[in-house]
């Protein structure tokens, strides 16, 4: 794009004066990682896309169905109708919106594999995710990396927002301990489109004063609204926690190995079991294998086989398989057993 044309796309940005144009080329000189392109994570590619951030890398393990499409705003109904993986269709629309702006998209689960070298290069962490074991898998490598880390949540007509950054503020560990009470879903208690909005303009705001280098104006407390009720709280970030492991930088728990990276894991709320236990899967090989016992459907990045006994397979080429219609791992191994085996 040429600077005549640069000047103009972002003129109205530019005219905010705590952006101005030296913001501008700041942005343009940034990376940012999203972690989770779902309803949350699309409006903040779209906010961090438009705004001219120079890099914008994303990862989701999910593909786009006909459920989400009234919350996540980058998806319509032929990326459903395709089964188009969520990190693709997402690179295919800002990729039209913004051609200036490197976009790398990644299909696949954010692990303790993957996501240090998923931050590597970037200025900061952006949290789309949809559940709290993801969070303090970034919430943990971020700090180690000495990245900020801008939180969000929204549930029903609820949500959260909070900026944590190493060195001067407490983690999210700190913040909200790990629980075996997974608590509310979006797929258990529902979820309105414009709370998901609302929280990820907040997560988005805060990205840019990052960005620009504006920390002064950077919010020092956790927000936490609902939209349908009509209520708004802010609490100040307490100090970091003595006995935080992860702001001691004594250990980064979610980081450590435990042995269980391949086991198979209920996804909360989704009626669908993850199973890592494979390196990769050749979805044309299964094709052809499935096709004997199951009705398929492929394409370019998934396969799903609509199981004899009701329930649905998907597989990816990294190896992952999706068992979905069921949350109870001991059925979803049994029927991955059965037709991919152990």
């Amino acid at each position: 794009m040429h600077a005549e044309e640069t000047s103009s796309r972002y003129s109205r940005q530019t005219l905010f004066k705590p952006i101005g144009a030296e913001g501008q080329r700041k942005l343009s000189e940034s990376s940012v990682l999203i972690v989770g392109m779902g309803a949350l994570g699309t409006v903040l590619a779209n906010h961090m896309v438009r705004a001219g951030v120079g890099k914008v890398r994303f990862i989701d393990r999910d593909y786009v169905e006909a459920s989400n499409l009234h919350r996540q705003m980058l998806y319509d109904e032929d990326d459903a109708a395709r089964m188009t993986p969520k990190a693709i269709a997402a690179r295919e629309r800002l990729s039209r919106i913004n051609s200036s702006v490197e976009l790398e998209a990644v299909v696949a689960d954010a692990t303790v594999d993957n996501i240090e070298s998923l931050l590597a290069g970037v200025d900061l962490a952006l949290d789309g995710t949809d559940n709290f074991q993801t969070r303090y898998l970034l919430n943990d490598a971020c700090f180690k990396r000495g990245i900020p880390f801008v939180y969000g949540g929204s549930v029903a007509s609820r949500g959260m927002s909070a900026i944590f950054v190493p060195g001067e503020t407490p983690c999210l560990r700190c913040l909200i301990q790990p629980s075996d009470d997974a608590g509310d879903t979006c797929d258990t208690a529902g979820v309105i489109a414009p709370i998901v909005d609302i929280v990820a303009s907040y997560q988005a705001v805060e990205a840019l004063k990052h960005l620009v280098g504006d920390s002064a104006a950077r919010r020092s407390r956790l927000v936490t609204l609902d939209v349908w009720h009509n209520h708004y709280y802010e609490m100040k970030l307490p100090p970091a926690r003595s006995d935080c492991p992860v702001c001691s930088g004594s250990r980064y728990p979610a980081l450590e190995r435990n042995g269980t990276e391949g086991a198979a894991a209920s996804l909360c709320g989704r009626e669908t079991v993850q199973i890592r236990a494979r390196a990769s899967f050749d979805l044309n090989e299964w094709r052809g294998r499935l096709e004997r016992v199951a009705t398929v459907k492929t394409n370019p990045f998934l396969l799903k086989a609509e199981l004899p006994e009701g329930e649905r397979l998907v597989l990816f080429p990294d190896g992952r398989a999706l068992v979905q219609g069921t949350e109870d791992t001991v059925r979803a191994k049994t029927l991955y057993a059965r037709y991919i085996g152990m």
